[in-house]
């Protein structure tokens, strides 16, 4: 019995020293990688034996462990056809919605309204009046879109939006028939919800946070989107 004692005792021991030999290495992993990329705040190891995840503002790189080799890409897995990266880059980056400045946005119920959904969205991109033609058949949600006007001509529409009596509808109106509601002259949140986007580093749109705080920049089509929907609580 003593001797099986001592045995996991120095199994124990021997863990400890790895560990510890583990952690002191990629420390000075990332003191080496900070000269050159700075703001790490995480290194990980990743799918590939030798191969280390590094983690900085909204973005993912690889490196061996010495340093001297820096990869800025994504690693696929093809036995299930998956962007490893991006999978981890949305856990890793996901957005806390609870703190999300909702009053920015403009809000609409649709149904019971039990499933969640926020997007940056432009009056005039081609994509985000898609993405509205495809919510027509998404039920049971509630949408909060933030006016992110990023082309030209955008800003003036997004303010006549803004200063309508019922904003979810003239939105609506605007996006799916083309009516463009009476130029408005009130005050905009539109200087915010453009820094908040940059926050989030959203560079086009739409750009679609579902309520877990996954991102998912670009269109998707309404089975899509209520499968995200369902999965993204």
């Amino acid at each position: 019995m003593f001797k099986t004692f001592s045995i996991l005792l120095a199994i124990l021991i021997s863990s400890s020293y790895a560990q510890a030999a583990e952690t002191d290495s990629l420390s000075q992993l990332k003191d080496k990688l900070n000269q050159h990329i700075g703001d790490i705040s995480q290194i990980n190891k990743s799918p590939i034996a030798g191969l280390y995840e590094i983690v900085t503002p909204g973005h993912i790189f690889y490196s061996d462990k010495s340093g001297q080799y820096l990869i800025d890409g994504n690693i696929f897995d093809l036995s299930n056809r998956s962007n490893l990266t991006e999978a981890r880059a949305k856990k890793l980056f996901a957005i806390n919605f609870g703190a999300l400045p909702l009053e920015l946005a403009i809000k609409k119920v649709k149904g019971d309204g039990s499933r969640k959904l926020a997007f940056f969205t432009d009056p005039n991109c081609g994509y985000c009046k898609k993405l509205e033609h495809e919510l027509l058949s998404v039920d049971n949600v509630t949408l909060y879109m933030f006016p992110y006007p990023l082309f030209k001509g955008s800003a003036e529409k997004v303010r006549a939006v803004w200063c309508s009596k019922d904003r979810a509808k003239a939105w609506e109106n605007l996006m799916i028939k083309g009516i463009i509601p009476p130029a408005g002259t009130c005050a905009t949140p539109t200087n915010k919800v453009l820094a908040l986007g940059k926050k989030f580093g959203v560079n086009g749109t739409p750009a679609l946070i579902f309520a877990n705080g996954v991102m998912n920049p670009g269109y998707l089509p309404a089975a899509e989107l209520n499968k995200a929907l369902d999965e993204n609580k």
